[in-house]
């Protein structure tokens, strides 16, 4: 049996934000962070696709912006879950939302989730003035096991080097939101900046029982080997491909994954099969 890979981190936008980037970058200080400068890589549905093709991805999750604003989130949702049902299911939908924006979030959650989501992320609560460790990030947690959605965060390291859009929530609030939910799906992005490592201890061990970690930017925050680690500390089956795209290209990811000295069976998990269960696929 082919192996399918799935690629669990991706960010497509609509193309009226690429041609009107100087506004958005006016509007939104993350996005100013993020992709103020020219050469930071803004693409579409469409080059996701031709993305794939190349590397021989079968499915991507892609995912918007974590906007401040919440028309922005709307809007960008509303690009995901055409672009989704357009490309026949290669593109699956994690959408944005804003929980500071109360009522409304909480009916564009439900609206998403009925467009076909299957998620919601990248979701950076320190960017966007809410409280994961509340009651913002009680009704999230709500919502997403009422809608059978999986939540994934931008997870801040405590540690190493400075970058753009480093910052949008921080490891311990990430970790204390993780303990509380019990087996509701949460992924952290990046390694979940760092914690499966401390899944080496019990007592955090204990308290992941819903935590996966994606690879995205792998090259950018930690040695390849770092996979193995992660594997030993927390199972392989909790630990998803992801690229970044575009910011990394996909068939790079896949090879930094081919070489990070993972086993057969792990690399099969990792590349596909763990997001497939995550995803609710066969």
């Amino acid at each position: 049996m082919r192996l399918v890979i799935i690629d669990f981190h991706t960010h497509v936008f609509p193309p009226q934000v690429g041609e009107n980037r100087p506004e958005y970058v006016r509007r939104d200080p993350t996005f100013a962070e993020m992709y103020g400068r020219v050469r930071a890589k803004i693409a579409t549905a469409e080059d996701l696709l031709h993305s794939m093709d190349g590397a021989g991805v079968d499915l991507s999750v892609a995912r918007g912006f974590a906007w401040r604003d919440h028309d922005d989130c709307v809007r960008h949702n509303d690009y995901l879950l055409e672009a989704a049902e357009k490309s026949g299911g290669r593109i699956v939908p994690f959408c944005s939302v804003n929980m500071e924006a109360g009522e409304r979030a909480v009916n564009e959650v439900e609206r998403c989730a009925r467009g076909g989501a299957r998620g919601l992320g990248e979701l950076r609560p320190d960017s966007q003035g809410w409280l994961l460790n509340g009651e913002a990030g009680e009704a999230l947690a709500n919502l997403a096991a009422r809608h059978n959605l999986v939540l994934l965060f931008h997870v801040t390291e405590p540690a190493g080097h400075e970058y753009p859009g480093k910052r949008g929530l921080r490891l311990e609030s990430f970790y204390g939101f993780v303990a509380g939910a019990g087996d509701l799906a949460v992924v952290g992005a990046h390694l979940a900046g760092g914690l499966p490592l401390y899944a080496y201890m019990p007592a955090v061990r204990n308290a992941l029982s819903g935590l996966f970690a994606d690879t995205a930017a792998l090259r950018y925050l930690y040695e390849p080997s770092v996979l193995i680690g992660v594997a030993q500390a927390l199972g392989p089956d909790r630990l998803l491909f992801g690229s970044d795209y575009p910011l990394v290209e996909q068939s790079a990811a896949i090879e930094e994954i081919r070489a990070s000295g993972l086993d057969a069976a792990a690399q099969q998990s990792v590349l596909g099969g763990s997001a497939g269960r995550v995803l609710g696929f066969t």
